[in-house]
Parts: structure tokens; sequence; C-alpha cells
């Protein structure tokens, strides 16, 4: 298996990923990932594809967005999203490209890099409940134990506060979960 960044000519496979490995919220998330992936520079984002036997089985993406720190604001990094196609899972690749983008990203000097996601599944790259590190999360809908960070080298004490996401979050409507019911 191969790790390298996103080139052009993958635009569609890494859509597709997303579109299997996200189901109903498939569309979202493509559309998410397609807006994200515009306003990333090699300064600010990353967008990582695993490949095998020539074929894009993976992607992750990692983005700029703000933290809100008393001090100052801080540059960090959102992970979001990670897709691996569905008959590949429990093979190592989503755990890879996490891996490979926190080493890259840690070598750029990023201090923090935040998401929301399984509780059960991010510890084992080192990400802890940001509320409990004194983090606040940009939106009430995310639940407290999915809202996670990794303190990188670079961190430093005083970077605590709010996570602001980016604004393509807000206007894909892809912070938190939505009740049905409301």
């Amino acid at each position: 298996m191969d790790l390298r960044e996103e080139l052009p000519r993958d635009r569609q496979a890494v859509r597709n990923i997303h579109l299997q490995a996200f189901g109903d919220h498939g569309l979202v998330v493509a559309d998410l990932v397609d807006t994200l992936r515009d306003a990333i520079t090699p300064e600010d984002g990353l967008s990582l594809v695993a490949e095998q036997d020539g074929r894009i089985v993976g992607h992750v993406l990692f983005t700029r967005s703000l933290l809100d720190a008393p001090r100052r604001l801080v540059d960090v990094q959102v992970l979001s999203p990670l897709a691996v196609m569905p008959e590949l899972h429990k093979r190592g690749i989503g755990s890879a490209l996490v891996r490979h983008g926190l080493e890259m990203l840690a070598e750029r000097g990023v201090p923090l890099v935040f998401l929301e996601g399984d509780p059960g599944y991010y510890p084992r790259f080192g990400f802890s409940p940001g509320g409990a590190l004194g983090f606040r999360k940009p939106s009430l809908r995310i639940p407290d134990a999915a809202f996670q960070v990794i303190r990188l080298p670079e961190c430093e004490p005083w970077m605590t506060g709010t996570l602001v996401y980016a604004e393509p979050f807000w206007r894909h409507d892809a912070v938190g979960l939505r009740d049905p019911d409301a």
C-alpha cells in the first residue's frame, strides 16, 4: 500500500470512497471534501490517499481551523473525514493514513489536531476527549466523547479555548449530530 498526497486525478475515486463509506450521509461528506479540498494549500492542510494495486482505497483530510485561545487565535487542523472502502475495513488502511498525516503535521509545526469521531477508535493515535483538556467544542450538537484532540510537540500550555471550524463545515451542515425529532 502506498500513502501519498492526493492528486487531481484522484478526485473522483476519493469522492466514491466517501459516498460508499458514509452510506446515507455520504453525499454530504463527499460534497464537504470537494469544498474543503479547494481551500487547501501546502501550508495549511493535507489530503492523503491510500493506493493499493493502482486503486485508491482510503482517504483522510486535514484542514485548517482556528482555536480561539485567550492569548490569540491559533491555527490548528481538523481531521475530517477519514474513509476506507467498506470491503477493506479492519486492515489498517485508516490507521496508516491517520498516523502518516499526524507525522506530517507534526513536522510542519502544527500544535493541535481536532476531530469529531468514534471515541473507541481514535485514542489509539493519542486523541483524548477535548473537554477534559480545556477545549470547548464548536457546537453543542457534538457529543462530548466524540470531540477529541491530540497535542503535537509544538503545543504550548496556554493553547486552550474554543475550536472554531472552517466555514465549509457549517455550510455543508457537517458539524455534530442533528436531532430528527427536534
